[in-house]
């Protein structure tokens, strides 16, 4: 998988390590609603202004923090949260895709509710597939996906082999699935399998976790 230029991982590390000491993360807490002086921070943390200092130029060196002068008093500076601080904490639009392809074993739930839960937040095409593939769509997952507002493909549940192409961007959703075809270059979702329990509970909580792994996963791709 494709990662972060060196350049702006690094810029990540610094960050992450500066925001690593208590003090350190208050201060840049303190900084997401205003400015401060460096006196009203020493009240605010009750620290010495040696230690203060310490911290602001970690903070500074990390790109967190920037200083600035007074209009009124040219002695008294501010702090205030860098710009673009708080960008790139989180790992970025890192991979290129052309199709995500979902998998599961029957292809009956959890690959065609992620395959439905995609397309409502990406443009960058989706389809679905199972490795022993079902008869038809589960009936609970028809029920969750409706209960929801998602609307399901009109596609029967359909064989690995038939559907995958050789770029396809592959997600597991499924652990026999995974274990299966081991997913090289791809990447693997435990979703514990609904159709176990058969209830509405099960669909729901498998629901929710698809829809919140696909939430996390959408930003980090971008189309190829």
């Amino acid at each position: 998988m494709n990662t972060d230029p060196v350049d702006v991982f690094m810029a990540r590390v610094a960050k992450h390590a500066a925001l690593a000491d208590p003090a350190r993360l208050r201060i840049v807490d303190l900084l997401t609603l205003g400015d401060f002086s460096p006196t009203e921070l020493q009240a605010e943390l009750g620290m010495p202004s040696n230690l203060l200092s310490h911290h602001l130029r970690t903070l500074e060196s990390a790109g967190l923090a920037a200083r600035h002068r007074s209009e009124a008093d040219k002695r008294r500076s501010y702090i205030r949260l860098a710009t673009g601080a708080l960008e790139g904490l989180a790992p970025g639009r890192e991979h290129g895709a052309r199709r995500i392809l979902f998998v599961c074993t029957r292809n009956s739930a959890r690959s065609q509710l992620a395959t439905a839960l995609w397309n409502q937040v990406s443009e960058i095409p989706a389809a679905s597939a199972g490795t022993h593939p079902a008869d038809r769509i589960a009936p609970g997952a028809i029920d969750v996906a409706n209960r929801h507002g998602v609307a399901l493909a009109d596609l029967p549940p359909r064989r690995l082999d038939d559907v995958a192409h050789g770029d396809d961007f592959v997600v597991t959703v499924c652990d026999n699935a995974h274990e299966e075809i081991l997913n090289p270059g791809g990447i693997h979702w435990s979703v514990p399998d609904p159709l176990r329990l058969n209830t509405e509970d099960a669909f729901e909580a498998a629901f929710s976790e698809i829809a919140r792994r696909v939430g996390g996963l959408a930003p980090r791709l971008h189309a190829a």
